[in-house]
């Protein structure tokens, strides 16, 4: 998959430095076309947010984020035994330090990501977490969907189109994770596996606090 990225879409800056270009490219050769997409409508959605919000954020740290947030789906990036979100925070904080970037920015999208799909943490985190999770809230459930004009959602969809993005997005994450369905405890993530596994058995935590080893 190969792609011209546009210099503004909506009135916002595209990130162009090498950290992003390099970002971009690791999303275009282990991502798809969905993904790609979805990553880049995250970051739009997540920077008109930060402006309405007024929130001041890294423009370049947020972009990063944004790429890399759902890699971890990606066979590329997928470990046998962590959540999705961990391996793709793990895969962006080991990108960012080979840039030699500062621990506190390693962090920063290490949490980002790590938080994405957390809504009751992501809000009240610093605030590239914040619009991250923002961003990723409006493309895939439309949270905040009436704060932006058509024009802006138009000229973001015809930059990057959603192009069966509601039928295929759950596919795409099941994909990433149903070798590992386990990791899906306590997160959203345990709905997709029990809309696409028949019978699926969700661990529930007041099961798992009445069989603990404890007498009382």
């Amino acid at each position: 998959m190969t792609t011209k990225m546009p210099k503004v879409v909506a009135g916002i800056k595209i990130p162009d430095s090498t950290i992003a270009r390099q970002a971009t490219e690791l999303l275009l050769e282990h991502g798809t076309e969905l993904l790609y997409n979805h990553s880049l409508r995250t970051f739009l959605f997540a920077s008109l947010t930060g402006g309405q919000k007024k929130i001041a954020y890294d423009p370049e740290l947020l972009y990063v984020s944004a790429a890399f947030h759902d890699l971890g789906l990606m066979a590329h990036y997928s470990s046998p035994d962590k959540c999705f979100e961990v391996d793709g925070a793990n895969a962006a904080r080991e990108f960012l330090r080979g840039h030699g970037l500062p621990q506190q920015a390693l962090q920063l999208v290490w949490d980002a990501i790590a938080l994405h799909t957390t809504p009751a943490v992501a809000p009240y985190k610093e605030a590239e977490v914040a619009l991250l999770n923002y961003g990723v809230a409006l493309d895939v459930v439309g949270r905040g969907y009436e704060h932006l004009s058509e024009t802006v959602r138009e000229d973001i969809v015809t930059h990057f189109p959603r192009s069966g993005f509601k039928k295929g997005v759950i596919p795409t994450f099941f994909d990433g994770f149903k070798h590992k369905p386990e990791t899906t405890y306590g997160s959203i993530n345990a709905d997709i596996c029990a809309f696409m596994i028949p019978d699926f058995e969700r661990k529930n935590f007041c099961d798992i606090i009445l069989g603990s080893p404890w007498d009382e």
